[in-house]
């Protein structure tokens, strides 16, 4: 039984870990915002009449600083008996992770910054709760959460609520960088499945370190057949060298520490709860660095949005409460028992 002056210690670690997961979601809340920012910097100061912080350069350099911090904490999972013990069909998964993970899915997310704003892009990232839901259902026949599912259809009309009323000075269109950001969240969507469906077994370490490098010289071997060798000729331009570690240093390295020790540390429910505001963190971020102006729907659609997470919020405690009232009355219906068995 653990002594009174455990708890104290329990709690703390349990507010270490909400904390964590709050700075993390913020982090990544404020990474479509800093990717752009970083650009505009690019396009101020050219190098030879080009802008040298590109989103392919500030792709692929992210990716392989990532890896730093990676394997400082993944290394040991690299064992011979750890790679010896999977199969081809994990292998299978591993490169269809990889290459929706990290290559197509941030690939088309980068496309879209580029073509279209923060705000839409994450706007139109609010069909990936409900779809999700639909298509873990389908495919790997989980069971549906209604209140969840609701709360996700609610704050996706909160939405197009928003890119409804947007006024003429920020008009929406569906162009390129609208598809991209539809494409990219179902891609997204799926390899999120692949995981959950054939890397269950998988090291995460091997997981995490194989995705990122195969996904990385996938992105780069496509953008050099597309664009041509002079695509990264930029790459380690003195600007960039400088710059990228503003992207790599918090968002990569603290968002990713953050993250991870938020999960390892923080309930689900806390986690859940910190997830769920990321798109409205995100548009107020990109409101504050960029100066980009959701319009007059800002309001009445980030109210909807709220009631959509009070209600996935509400689902997720009344779940809770009835398992725990579950488990309480078997405990009961146990005790009234006096034949435990051999």
């Amino acid at each position: 039984m653990a002594s009174i002056s455990d708890i104290p210690t329990t709690k703390s670690t349990a507010w270490f870990g909400v904390t964590l997961a709050w700075v993390a979601v913020l982090i990544y809340a404020s990474s479509n915002s800093i990717i752009t920012l970083l650009s505009d910097i690019g396009s101020q100061n050219l190098v030879n009449g080009r802008n040298a912080i590109t989103f392919c350069n500030l792709l692929f350099l992210g990716s392989l600083i990532s890896l730093i911090p990676m394997v400082f904490f993944f290394w040991r999972d690299w064992t011979w008996e750890n790679l010896r013990a999977l199969t081809k069909i994990d292998w299978v998964f591993l490169t269809t992770s990889a290459v929706l993970s990290s290559a197509l899915t941030p690939g088309l997310f980068f496309f879209a910054l580029e073509n279209t704003t923060v705000t839409n892009v994450v706007l139109i990232g609010r069909i990936d709760p409900p779809l999700f839901l639909l298509a873990a259902a389908f495919f790997l026949k989980e069971e549906l959460d209604p209140w969840a599912f609701a709360g996700g259809l609610i704050a996706l009309v909160g939405a197009v609520l928003i890119i409804a009323l947007k006024g003429d000075d920020a008009s929406f269109s569906f162009g390129k960088g609208e598809i991209a950001a539809v494409l990219a969240t179902l891609s997204f969507i799926a390899s999120t499945l692949v995981t959950r469906i054939g890397l269950q077994g998988v090291p995460l370490g091997i997981f995490s370190i194989y995705r990122t490098v195969l996904g990385t010289a996938i992105y780069f071997s496509w953008a050099m057949y597309l664009f041509g060798s002079h695509h990264f000729q930029d790459l380690f331009a003195p600007v960039v060298l400088k710059w990228i570690w503003v992207y790599a240093v918090i968002v990569i390295i603290i968002g990713q520490f953050a993250w991870n020790l938020g999960l390892k540390h923080a309930r689900s429910g806390d986690v859940a709860l910190a997830t769920s505001f990321s798109p409205l963190a995100a548009i107020c971020i990109a409101m504050l660095l960029l100066g980009e102006t959701p319009g007059s729907g800002l309001i009445p659609g980030a109210t909807v949005i709220l009631g959509g997470i009070g209600v996935a919020q509400y689902g997720r405690r009344k779940r809770a409460l009835a398992e725990k009232m579950a488990m309480q009355k078997s405990l009961e219906l146990e005790g009234s028992v006096n034949f435990k068995g051999a």
